[in-house]
């Protein structure tokens, strides 16, 4: 009997000697993902747009839904921070540029009036989600919230400084191009779209 106790014992310790060095020594099972991507390029235009100013915009923005009452139950919330750049310039599509080497005159047409908004990028960075237990996000709620953040940089880009110093380094760069113009020698003609950016 005493001998039968020593070699379960011996068969138990080896057993859990096994177990602690397999769960030491063995390699970690790793979390695997996978990720697809389908990538397609719908569409290639050619655009002249010179960017004069570039804004930088860092916000919080609290998403607050409920139906009815504000109760926890009914409520979901998300509280997110938006950092974007935004670029204000000028649209040059309908630009007229015409040189006349005979007389050594350089025409510029249709230059745009005002600045505008090129483009807004922006990246959002949820902090705080909550849902309640009858009202929970949608990926149309991300959606809606994306356009909601775009939407208010872009109100705010407009209330900024951003708008008129894009038209400051606007004239800045005409009065560039008629000095560089005129001092080689020719002379540089503006429409009167351009006399109301002087």
């Amino acid at each position: 009997m005493r001998r039968l106790l020593l070699v379960l014992g011996f068969i138990a310790v080896f057993i859990g000697g096994f177990w602690i060095a397999r769960s030491v020594f063995m390699p970690r099972e790793r979390v695997v993902t996978q990720a697809e991507a389908s990538v397609l390029l719908e569409k290639m235009k050619t655009v002249a747009k010179l960017v004069t100013v570039e804004g930088y915009f860092s916000e919080l923005y609290n998403h607050k839904d409920y139906w009815q009452y504000d109760w926890w139950i009914f409520r979901k919330k998300a509280l997110l921070r938006i950092k974007a750049k935004v670029s204000v310039g000028f649209d040059l599509e309908g630009l007229d540029i015409k040189a006349d080497t005979a007389t050594k005159t350089i025409t510029i047409k249709n230059i745009p009036k005002e600045p505008e908004i090129i483009s807004i990028d922006h990246n959002i960075d949820y902090y705080d989600i909550s849902e309640g237990s009858f009202n929970t996000f949608t990926p149309e709620d991300y959606n809606k919230i994306n356009k909601k953040a775009r939407d208010l940089i872009e109100q705010k880009a407009k209330e900024s400084d951003l708008i008129k110093q894009a038209r400051e380094q606007g004239i800045e760069i005409i009065d560039l191009i008629k000095f560089i113009g005129e001092s080689s020698g020719w002379i540089v003609q503006m429409d009167s779209v351009a006399t109301k950016l002087d």
